[in-house]
């Protein structure tokens, strides 16, 4: 821990506050550092020397309140806590932007590794990296299991047309990063939009449910929380599965600056992963090519602006300029997926 200040966490500020709203909380000075990985919101590791939390704020300079909603974070993983869907313990909530900037809320430090890579996975052995992913579907199992209506979170969206939204919303925001043809891409968004499948009964959703979302640690691997819920909602539930599922697809494409997990040695293939999810949720999956099609499209939708503010020169760092190869790639694995069904 480096006792300096990281940008965007005052530690005597945040020392006052946690005085005054949980007393005897801390009973150190505090240090912090800034947690690496994180593609949104900013996450950072305080301790007092004898006990460790983690922040989360958004990042700095100006932001839409919206797509970095801390509230909404904060909510949700307070709502899931008393259930057995693993999330860290909150802490607190401060909406005061007079503290550090921007609203923020505080949580337990949870002890665990994300996978984000094949690489990452292989030291596992086979065993322990298929036991990983398949316990991975399972907490979706949990997740999706978990009512709404129970845990206060029954106005927590909008699942009344959610994948009609959906859809526009990702097509605007490729309407806002075109500065090139990209073949393909507006016939997958068409096929989609015909083929809407009739969503099941709403669930909570989180939006970005994939294997280097989770903390896995322990002796037997297990999921220790599930991070990062700024995309959650009440929506489709078999939205989270098609992530998922595109996630474990190998990209076939070597030395990808965006991977999947999939290459690890053990990993189940997508397929037992869908089934899996349906046996142990009850739910119809027959339709979920298009979601996972769906999955491709909004990940090419993504990829596409981070490669359109490259080519501004707003973005820098290593693999940004092989960024815009893969979104081709995204888009036929798009296409291929609904055509195979």
């Amino acid at each position: 821990m480096s006792p300096d200040h990281p940008p965007g966490l005052d530690l005597d500020r945040l020392r006052v506050l946690l005085d005054r709203e949980r007393p005897g909380l801390v009973t150190g000075p505090l240090s912090g550092r800034l947690i690496e990985g994180g593609r949104s919101n900013l996450t950072y590791a305080v301790s007092d020397g004898a006990a460790r939390w983690v922040v989360r704020r958004p990042p700095l300079g100006h932001v839409l309140a919206t797509a970095h909603d801390m509230r909404r974070e904060h909510r949700v993983i307070s709502a899931l806590h008393p259930t057995d869907v693993p999330v860290p313990s909150p802490v607190l909530l401060c909406e005061d932007e007079e503290v550090l900037g921007a609203p923020f809320y505080v949580m337990e430090f949870v002890e665990g590794t994300p996978y984000r890579t094949a690489e990452q996975l292989a030291p596992l052995g086979p065993g322990r990296t298929r036991a990983a992913v398949l316990n991975l579907v399972d907490t979706l199992v949990g997740l999706h299991a978990v009512d709404p209506v129970e845990v206060g979170l029954a106005d927590f969206g909008r699942p009344e047309g959610f994948l009609d939204r959906q859809l526009r919303r990702w097509a605007k925001q490729l309407d806002a990063s075109r500065n090139r043809d990209l073949a393909g891409i507006d016939e997958l968004h068409a096929t989609l939009g015909r083929e809407l499948p009739r969503s099941p009964a709403p669930t909570v959703v989180h939006g970005d449910y994939r294997l280097d979302n989770v903390l896995i640690g322990g002796e037997d691997d297990e999921i220790r929380a599930i991070l990062d819920w700024e995309m959650s909602t009440l929506g489709d539930p078999l939205t989270d599965l098609g992530l998922l599922v595109m996630y474990s697809s190998p990209l076939g494409m070597p030395d990808s600056p965006v991977s999947t997990t999939a290459q690890a040695p053990g990993h189940p293939a997508p397929a037992e992963l869908i089934e899996r999810y349906a046996a142990r949720s009850g739910r119809d999956v027959s339709t979920v090519a298009w979601y996972t099609a769906f999955a491709w499209f909004k990940l090419a939708v993504i990829l596409e602006g981070i490669h359109y503010r490259y080519t501004l020169g707003q973005t820098v760092g290593r693999g940004f300029d092989r960024i815009g190869d893969l979104v081709p790639v995204f888009i036929e694995h798009g296409l291929t997926t609904l055509q195979e069904g």
